[in-house]
């Protein structure tokens, strides 16, 4: 095979493979296609292409795309292998859970070729059957994918909100994850999955949610309807995060301003959407998750105020 850039792109389904493969061409994959180390040392020297550890090239030049380095990571594992936790949840559409880092998982003992922006982790109970794939990559289930980000977490704070935010995203069920908590006896920060699971199946949606669901429970206050269902003046299904209706008949509405209404669009969305769906005579609250895990007696107090009578 020459070493000429244009009989490169002459080899038939080459720029095919290598387009769905974010630009990542492992140096076996070229052999099949009759392109030598001299060919591809070519490429190299005319920094066409760039080498990315020892089995990978790709063939752009400069920073590598989110594409890109999920195939490296991949393409510089022997098989079985999967991207996993974060990242193969990123695969499956969860937003706002991004990582810098690919996560790959792998039978233990592997040793795929080491690169700095890919995390292998090790498992005793990752197989073939393990692999289901996404979007043409190679992935574990959402179920998985969820359970493994929930033990790789720093904390136990982030395994819940990673749980959490699979389940609000409708990526899957908060009863099918706790089917696997609660059938994996040593997994790290199981206690806190299966209390944060436990919540969200109750109708909570996020972490502030579960956080506030729990300074009631601390306090002796009332406990909240999570999630309740109103429609708007045009009959759109709307969802209030927590509500109280008391025995005077007086509701008080909730809403907790935690990380998915950091963007300005989301918090003027809530704003309207509370002026929309509240009915005359009732009180409507907002409360920052900020607030709620910092200023716990300053909220205990208002809320006791609200709630009386």
């Amino acid at each position: 095979m020459s070493g000429r850039p244009g009989a490169l792109r002459r080899v038939p389904g080459l720029e095919g493979l290598a387009r769905r493969q974010g630009g990542a061409l492992s140096r076996a994959q070229l052999r099949l296609f009759g392109v030598d180390e001299r060919a591809v040392a070519h490429q190299l020297r005319g920094e066409r292409w760039q080498a990315v550890g020892p089995n990978v090239v790709v063939t752009t030049t400069g920073p590598l795309s989110v594409e890109a380095r999920r195939w490296v990571a991949l393409l510089s594992a022997p098989e079985p292998r999967a991207l996993a936790a974060w990242t193969a949840l990123e695969v499956r559409g969860l937003r706002r859970w991004e990582r810098d880092d690919i996560h790959l998982v792998v039978p233990r003992g592997a040793r795929p070729a080491p690169l700095p922006f890919v995390q292998v982790h090790e498992s005793r109970r990752f197989t073939r059957d393990d692999v289901v794939p996404c979007a043409g990559l190679d992935t574990t289930s959402v179920t998985r994918s969820a359970l493994d980000a929930a033990a790789w977490a720093a904390s136990g704070r982030e395994a819940g909100g990673v749980l959490a935010a699979v389940v609000q995203q409708r990526l899957t069920t908060a009863e099918r994850l706790l089917v696997e908590v609660q059938r994996t006896r040593t997994v790290k920060h199981r206690r806190e999955a299966l209390l944060v699971l436990g919540d969200v199946a109750g109708g909570s949606q996020s972490m502030a949610e579960i956080d506030l669901v729990r300074l009631c429970r601390r306090h002796g206050l009332p406990l909240p309807e999570r999630q309740v269902v109103r429609r708007d003046a045009s009959g759109r299904r709307r969802y209030l995060d927590v509500t109280w209706t008391l025995a005077s008949g007086r509701s008080v509405l909730l809403e907790v301003d935690g990380g998915l209404h950091a963007a300005f669009e989301q918090w003027a969305d809530d704003g309207l959407r509370a002026m929309e769906v509240t009915r005359p005579g009732e009180t409507v609250l907002r409360l920052s998750a900020h607030a709620l895990r910092f200023a716990e007696a300053r909220v205990v107090k208002a809320l006791r105020r609200h709630l009386a009578g």
